[in-house]
């Protein structure tokens, strides 16, 4: 059977088109039912039980529930929990769940999926007698509503065939809209709003805490405390006739009542302060701007502000210390300044944090605080409080009324103790969005054996490169090896009689496993990237592939993709030549291993020749790069020595940066040069590449003001004139100096992002940090998926592998660009807040002094930054006893004058008080302050001259160790 619909289009041309759109239907659909006796089920075909036990007190027979879409969509929580069983999932429900969120869908699909939980599945719309035609001018909203009802009671009558007892199964449906239940009772249907069946479920008491808070309509919120957001219609209309601006919003990490919008229309982003200018918008969503006139800008607060501790109620505090600090007389430091009048897109999650219980006995609303110090507080309604406040725990944000400070949202999960080390790190990961699931078996079913080995026919395709004498250079641990290196000189000479050498760069072939549009790929490609923590590492690809098979271990046979040059001594390039190959790494070294033997003189074999030959040629290719403009830029990084059986850290060190670090850097950088020009070469409009936009002038306004209060005038016109600037800026007897300068050259940074050649200009594909034209990731398939999308390409070019439709896609290539950029970004964020995870467990019992310099000096506070642990915070200053410069951004007390790049002696200890936000306490010691700095004779260190201070402290550090030391032994 089926139905026909007739439409006429008109075209462009005039022309009158008819479009005949069919719609079969079908009277052999099964129910799913084990209560039927009419449908001629199979056994595995039999989802929903005979015996629906009833588990809701509202209903004291058998049943079985059918959802509408909204329930669907708002409370997927409740449905993840196994108390609702023998659940009807109908065709229209799904499609329309699809159309609105993708990510709900892949979660309703999987309880689906789950077999144990009894959802079935129904094609209502394929029924002949449950599908129905859209009426003239019904909204398909009220189409829909009316294909669940008549799908409802389609299978109360089809059951009621069957029913020869009361206790064969009812069908009772669940909605939240009001209307609808009206119309379904009317209509005899049994029907239920999700709240009060969860409210009466028996045997589930968490159940109720996970129900989702009803969006309450902007025009009839009463008290409102927020002016209400514009519509849809208002928005769209203020947007084109440019009254209003869109853009994402990004909250202020250190003040709760800030936040910027970055729009193309204007060079500064917009500044947004307080309530009623953020007006209900969270880190994330994209948001409808107003302009104010430009009289009433302002300049970005210079206080640190958090929240208070307290629930202040349903009330705005004054907000008269943040407008007064962001007063100024510098025109360069005005921002263009607005208000949020409309939301366009949410962008919630479900966030991680800690329940702070209400001081009220026997309350159930509770604040929740989350990780993320750009999220607002949530308040959220449990009954499980006195449990879950020693509990990491997941919430997710429903709705913000205008009469609410805060957002609503429900209690989603409990992720394990507050410290525990297991709950904090999937804390990391969850608030950064780091994938990190075990892999399916559909992925695992596309990798080889663990036994497996090179085919035979498969070296024969490739270029045999195992008798050179190849090694890879890594740091230690290191398991997942993508790269290898070799040099050895050729015959012959160059026309100016110049030595000639062949080196090559050999790259782990990881797509010979990871094949395109396999469950495997699309695992990798959602990935992107591998996640590396303190003490863990979150692989992008199966640890078969990434510690096995694809890493390039010494001695061990591998698959590759080979770049190898033909250069002079000069490091000039005379040749380029790109081709899949079969190496046998001679060695695996660490950057140290391979420095001792390029030092040790004694040394005359393969390997060291080799490193020799390679380590030489990189000292030219890196003082090339730099005469080019190149920027060396630093960042504070240090390295944990972990406890072998706790995993715990017990003490950080800076990382040490040697020649060999160096040398490997350079051939890499050199190999995605080569590839980047290849590829773009031959793909001009889908070639994958990075770039690295010039940073604006604004973003140097501070950074040149604090370089100029230490005697230096940098030159950021260009790359080029600012490296020769940074150079030249050093202070003798300040070592640290020239490198702390270059950690805020980095702040002043854009990000790099990955882009499809077709989208961009030519001249926009420069790298601004490396001087160069054109850039691409090529090196590192183990641990990014952009490396694997370059390997395809590059395949295609030189031949040894056909090219797929994905990868000439330019659309395609646009959204796996965003994807790529996005979890790049994210995997920076988790491994930083790893070293501050860590770093907290260091100090639970310890308290050091150490050296600071700092970092910025604001209204309340110095952002302060401590070299030998890469850590920087807020040491907060009293108003009684500094004032605060805004002009020249400088605190003073009397004759003590504090400004950037200062250096300080400061005391660190960690306080946890606040659970949610443990944090480091900077103290300060020198310049000593009365009535304020810390003295370090309270530490039973006498106060001594700085140059003997690491000493004293040293043998104070010793000295805890050892008590710690025998404490833990008598345990």
């Amino acid at each position: 059977m089926w139905t026909s619909k007739t439409f006429l289009y008109k075209t462009k041309r005039g022309n009158i088109l008819k479009i005949v759109r069919e719609h079969y239907l079908r009277d052999d659909l099964l129910c799913g039912s084990g209560a039927c006796k009419t449908c001629p089920h199979k056994d595995d075909e039999i989802v929903l039980m005979s015996q629906a036990e009833s588990i809701c007190a509202l209903f004291d027979y058998p049943h079985y529930l059918v959802l509408d879409t909204n329930v669907v969509l708002h409370q997927i929580d409740v449905l993840e929990e196994d108390a609702l069983t023998n659940v009807i999932i109908l065709q229209t429900v799904l499609e329309e769940v699809k159309h609105q969120n993708t990510a709900i869908f892949q979660r309703l699909l999987e309880i689906i999926g789950n077999k144990r939980r009894k959802f079935y599945s129904f094609v209502n719309e394929h029924h002949k007698d449950t599908y129905v035609e859209r009426n003239p001018g019904e909204k398909q909203n009220d189409r829909n509503d009316r294909a669940i009802r008549r799908a409802v009671a389609w299978y109360e009558a089809h059951l009621s065939i069957n029913r020869v007892n009361i206790e064969s199964p009812r069908v009772v449906l669940l909605t939240d809209d009001e209307n609808n239940r009206k119309i379904a009772q009317d209509e005899g249907i049994i029907c239920c709003s999700v709240k009060d069946y969860v409210e009466n479920v028996n045997g589930f008491p968490g159940l109720v805490d996970k129900l989702s808070k009803n969006v309450i309509p902007e025009n009839c919120s009463k008290d409102a405390l927020y002016p209400a957001h514009l519509t849809p219609t208002q928005i769209h209309a203020g947007i084109r006739n440019g009254k209003l601006y869109q853009g994402i919003f990004h909250a202020s990490r250190d003040n709760f009542l800030e936040g910027s919008v970055v729009v193309n229309a204007f060079e500064k982003s917009i500044l947004l302060q307080g309530h009623i200018g953020i007006n209900r918008a969270v880190d994330g969503d994209t948001v409808a701007i107003e302009i104010f006139p430009e009289e009433e800008w302002r300049k970005p607060s210079d206080i640190v502000l958090e929240d208070k501790s307290e629930d202040p109620g349903d009330l705005l505090e004054e907000e008269t210390v943040l407008l007064k600090s962001t007063k100024t007389n510098s025109n360069d430091e005005v921002t263009p300044t607005g208000k949020v009048v409309g939301i366009i897109k949410r962008k919630w999650r479900q966030y991680c944090g800690i329940l702070m219980p209400s001081r009220l006995p026997g309350a159930t609303r509770h604040l929740f605080t989350p990780a993320e110090k750009r999220i607002p507080r949530v308040r959220i309604e449990t009954r499980q409080s006195d449990v879950l406040a020693s509990q990491r725990i997941l919430v997710a944000l429903d709705s913000w009324p205008r009469n609410s400070r805060y957002p609503l949202g429900h209690f989603v999960r409990a992720l394990g103790p507050i410290g525990d080390k297991d709950a904090e790190n999937e804390v990391i990961l969850l608030e950064h969005d780091v994938p990190h699931a075990r892999f399916s078996e559909a992925v695992l079913a596309c990798l080889p054996p663990n036994d497996w080995t090179i085919p035979k026919e498969e070296i024969n395709k490739r270029v045999d490169l195992r008798p050179i004498c190849i090694c890879s250079v890594d740091p230690p641990g290191c398991t997942d090896i993508d790269d290898a290196l070799h040099a050895r000189r050729i015959k012959g000479t160059t026309d100016d009689g110049l030595k000639k050498y062949e080196v090559g760069v050999h790259i782990a072939d990881v797509t010979y496993f990871v094949r395109p549009n396999t469950a495997l790929d699309k695992e990798a490609a959602s990935r992107s990237t591998t996640v590396y923590l303190v003490d863990r590492r979150i692989d992008m690809v199966p640890d078969l592939l990434s510690s096995n098979l694809c890493s390039l271990r010494g001695g061990e046979e591998r698959l590759a993709f080979s770049c190898v040059w033909e250069v002079d001594e000069n490091a000039n390039i005379l040749s380029t030549k790109f081709h899949k190959s079969v190496i046998k790494s001679a060695a695996a070294m660490t950057y140290e291993e391979a420095q001792i033997a390029i030092d040790d003189e004694s040394r005359k074999d393969e390997i060291a020749s080799s490193l020799r030959v390679l380590n030489s040629l990189a000292k030219k290719l890196k003082r090339r790069r730099l005469d080019n403009g190149a920027l060396l830029l630093a960042s504070p990084e240090i390295r944990f020595q972990v406890d072998s059986e706790t995993h715990d850290p017990v003490e950080v060190q800076a990382k040490k940066l040697m020649d060999t670090n160096s040398m490997v850097e350079e051939f890499m950088l050199l190999a995605n040069i080569s590839v980047a020009q290849r590829l773009a070469a031959e793909y001009p409009q889908c070639a994958l590449l990075r770039r690295h936009p010039a940073p604006p002038p604004v973003n140097f306004v501070n950074f040149l003001k604090a370089a100029r209060q230490q005697g230096f005038e940098l030159d950021v016109s260009t790359n080029k004139s600012f490296s020769k600037s940074l150079d030249e800026a050093v202070i003798p007897g300040r070592p640290y100096f020239n490198t702390l300068l270059r950690i805020m050259a980095t702040r002043c940074m854009q990000q790099a992002v990955y882009f499809s050649s077709g989208t961009c200009a030519q001249e926009d594909f420069y790298h601004y940090g490396l001087a160069c034209p054109i850039y691409t990731h090529f090196t590192s398939p183990i641990r990014r998926y952009a490396d694997v999308i370059v390997h395809r390409l590059l395949a295609a070019c030189v031949g040894c592998d056909v090219t797929h439709a994905s990868l000439l896609d330019n659309k395609a290539a646009d959204a796996l660009c965003d994807n790529l950029n996005y979890r790049h970004r994210q995997a920076q964020y988790a491994g930083r807040a790893s070293v501050a995870l860590n770093t907290h467990i260091l100090f639970r019992n310890r308290v050091e002094i150490e050296s600071a310099v700092v970092l910025a000096v604001k209204r309340n506070a110095l952002q302060v930054l401590i070299p030998k642990y890469g850590l920087e915070g807020p040491l907060y200053l009293p108003s009684d006893k500094f004032t605060y410069n805004d002009e020249e951004h400088v605190q003073i007390c009397g004759k003590v004058i504090l400004k950037t790049f200062d250096e300080l002696t400061v005391r660190l200890s960690l306080d946890s008080s606040n659970l949610q936000h443990r944090k480091l306490i900077f103290q300060l010691v020198k310049p000593y302050v009365p009535d304020f700095s810390y003295k370090v004779e309270d530490m039973d260190v006498e106060f001594v001259e700085e140059s003997d201070l690491p000493q004293k402290i040293e043998k104070k550090r010793k000295g805890t160790e050892a008590k710690l030391s025998k404490k833990s032994k008598k345990k």
